[in-house]
Order: structure tokens, then C-alpha cells, then sequence
């Protein structure tokens, strides 16, 4: 992995943040995930990002630097994605990505072992009558509105005609496995560990503004394990406005980062605080445990 900007300064010069012109272009399913529209839209990708690690953040939406991690995980759950999508969406993803499919070895012609992994989730869902039911409507729905006067964008797995819910699907190791949430100082589910829940008040916030109704999220967890489990899961609306509030406490300084007006924060322990730290100041040993 390379760092574009590989002399960047600890104290960086607001100037070089400016945000660019955004584009006026429609958002489309083609230009969603482009970096011109995650100028003109937040999104709760990016906004998770930034309450991560604003420099790191500001820095891979700069293009000065790569987020690191394997890309095989990203890419076996959009690969489960396209499937329910659409056949064709499916096969469209599969020629876009030639190296899922096996070159030699054992499997030569098929997938490779994780895209097997993702077959047996698929198999798992779409043979439940009730997934099968309940995972009608409109796929890949984009949603828009504004929050505190940003504009926010989202995309729906599944957005049913009657707009009563919206489900989404996550892919995961165990459903019930327990994650240390160290802000929190206790342990959790995976839906917070990854702040999901985040995600899920904004959709359901986008979803009001542009249908004028109050969607439930439902959140189709499904694991990696051999055989894959799977289940429904719903978050508590109190959750839901808790987090939704936190967004517009935390917005303004998010936008003036992106805008250039205030200097971002460094969590000096993401990969991008790792690759760019330089040596400031001795620090006690009673400093190395938080």
C-alpha cells in the first residue's frame, strides 16, 4: 500500500483542504459510489469514517490516500448483493471481477473457496419462504434529503412498494458474536460494533422526506459459518432518534473539515495516522493502555 502524499505535515496547511466544486450531475446508480458525489452528498460511509479518523477520512476522500483491508471481504458481500439484486446484475458483477473465478487448482472454472462461502449464504436466504416473502419491492433504491441542511445520500437493498419498511443485508463472521466497543467500555453486537444503527436512522430519516413515511429498518443478518445462519433483526426507534441526533451534533465540525475550515483530528492508531505519525513528544507508559 502507498501514500500518495508521503511528506504530509502533522499541521497541515487549511489551504491545500479546500472542498472542490461539486458536480451538479443527478445522482445515478452509475456515478453513486463516485468520488464527485461523496463531495456533493454525505452519506453514512463516509460520516462513520470521519467519526473514525477525520484525517484518514479527509485524506481517501482527497485521493491522497488508499484505505487499507482485504478486498476479498468487500467484495464477497456485494457479490451476495448483486444476487438479489438481479440475475443480471449478478452476472455483470461476476465479468466485472474475473478474479473470483478459479484459475487452477481443485476449483479451476469456479469460484474461488469465499465466493463458495457466499453461494451457501445465497442458497440460504433464497430458500427461506419467509426471506423470500418479506425481500420484495425495489432493489438498490436511492434515497435523498437533507439533514441540518446537508444533503445525505443512501441506497436500500430492498424497499418494498407500501415503503412500511426497508431491509438491509449484512454479511458477517457470527451473528452473535461479541465485539468490544471501547468508547462504550463493554461489549456488543456486530450491527454496533459497525454502527449500523447510525446508518439504518439515517435511511429511515431519507426514506420520510421522500415518501413521507417512517420506514422500519429491518436488517437481514446472515453469517459466514458452515452452514451459514441467518436473521431478521430490528433496532429500537429510540435507537434510531438517538443516533440521528448525534449525526446533527456532529455534523457542523464534520462539514467544516471537508470544507477546509477546520483542521482535522488524527486518532494516531488507524493505518493512515500509522504511515504519516511523526515523533512529537515523550509519552508515559501509563499512556500506552487507554
Amino acid at each position: 500500500m502507498t501514500i500518495k502524499t508521503k511528506d504530509q505535515k502533522i499541521n497541515q496547511n487549511l489551504n491545500s483542504l479546500k472542498k472542490p466544486v461539486s458536480s451538479t450531475k443527478p445522482l445515478t446508480n452509475e456515478n453513486y459510489y463516485s468520488a464527485d458525489q461523496d463531495w456533493q452528498y454525505q452519506s453514512p460511509t463516509w460520516f462513520k469514517k470521519f467519526m473514525a479518523c477525520e484525517a484518514e477520512a479527509l485524506a481517501e476522500l482527497k485521493g491522497d490516500w488508499t484505505e487499507r483491508g482485504d478486498p476479498k471481504a468487500l467484495l464477497v458481500g456485494n457479490y451476495l448483493h448483486s444476487y438479489f439484486e438481479s440475475q443480471e446484475a449478478h452476472r455483470e458483477f461476476i465479468n466485472e471481477h474475473p478474479e473470483i473465478i478459479a484459475t487452477s487448482g481443485k476449483n479451476k472454472g469456479h469460484p474461488k473457496k469465499e465466493y463458495q462461502v457466499a453461494d451457501a449464504m445465497i442458497a440460504t436466504l433464497k430458500n427461506d419462504p419467509k426471506f423470500q416473502e418479506f425481500y420484495q419491492g425495489d432493489k438498490e433504491v436511492i434515497v435523498t434529503g437533507k439533514i441540518g441542511g446537508i444533503a445525505w445520500k443512501g441506497k436500500l437493498d430492498c424497499l418494498p412498494t407500501n415503503h412500511k419498511y426497508f431491509a438491509d443485508l449484512k454479511t458477517t463472521q457470527d451473528i452473535y458474536k461479541r465485539f468490544y466497543l471501547p468508547d462504550e467500555r463493554r461489549y456488543g453486537s456486530f450491527i454496533e460494533a459497525y454502527n449500523y444503527s447510525l446508518q439504518m436512522a439515517v435511511y429511515q430519516e431519507l426514506v420520510r422526506q421522500q415518501y413521507g413515511v417512517q420506514a422500519v429498518p429491518v436488517i437481514i443478518a446472515v453469517s459466514k459459518q458452515d452452514p451459514p445462519d441467518k436473521a431478521p433483526v430490528s433496532i429500537p426507534q429510540d435507537l434510531l432518534d438517538y443516533w440521528l441526533e448525534r449525526v446533527k451534533e456532529l455534523q457542523p465540525h464534520i462539514e467544516a473539515v471537508k470544507n477546509g475550515e477546520e483542521e482535522p483530528k488524527r486518532c494516531e492508531h488507524c493505518d493512515y495516522c500509522r504511515a504519516t505519525k511523526h515523533l512529537t513528544q515523550i509519552i508515559s507508559l501509563y499512556d500506552l493502555i487507554e
